[in-house]
């Protein structure tokens, strides 16, 4: 009888090693998952934060000069919004100076 065999000290230190490494990449793939769900909310709270912005130049230009801002270049130039325009498109569409202008954000490069 061969109680010391080096096949079954292999085939459980084959296993132990096997599921260390299978825990290992489960814990990198939920790192990874977590970075990106991470990434994805904040580029959604950009958005939202260049819509309430360019929402707020457009009401305090219409206090302070009577009328909707014609354009976005007129914000732009006028009340200092800034934006990535690599990264996201604003479709502004104003209906008349009196009424208060379509604003779109869409995010580009979202992957």
């Amino acid at each position: 009888m061969n109680r010391f065999s080096p096949k079954k000290h292999f085939e459980i230190h084959g296993i132990w090693i096997l599921s260390s490494l299978l825990f290992v990449f489960l814990f990198c793939v939920f790192i990874v998952k977590g970075i990106y769900n991470i990434d994805h909310s904040t580029l959604q709270e950009q958005a939202n934060s260049l819509e309430k912005a360019i929402r707020r130049s457009v009401v305090q230009c219409y206090v302070v000069e009577g009328t909707y801002p014609p354009s976005l270049d007129y914000l732009v130039a006028h009340y200092g919004i800034t934006y990535d325009s690599d990264q996201y498109y604003v479709d502004y569409t104003s209906i008349g100076s009196n009424l208060m202008p379509d604003i779109t954000i869409i995010p580009l490069n979202q992957e």
